[in-house]
């Protein structure tokens, strides 16, 4: 995900639909760009950033939202190892 990305939509009041149609982008890729299931291309960046008027670095800096239980991993003791039931 993009947070950034979609901070600078909100703070440029720019529809998902107009920015696709100005920059030429069909509307379901740019909108899997913004949430992150798809990777922009070098110059869908460059465009985005261009037309948003941001730095590239930041306007694409990711966000994993990753739960304790996505982790994976044992969250049973404090340690990290199976407690042993005696």
């Amino acid at each position: 995900m993009y947070p950034n990305l979609k901070l600078q939509l909100f703070r440029s009041a720019v529809r998902q639909n107009f920015l696709a149609r100005e920059l030429g982008m069909d509307e379901s890729i740019l909108s899997k760009i913004i949430h992150g299931y798809r990777e922009p291309s070098v110059e869908q960046r460059q465009k985005l950033s261009g037309y948003l008027g941001v730095e590239e670095s930041w306007l694409f800096e990711k966000y994993e939202n990753v739960s304790p239980a996505r982790a994976g991993g044992n969250h049973n003791s404090a340690n990290g190892m199976e407690d042993e039931i005696t």
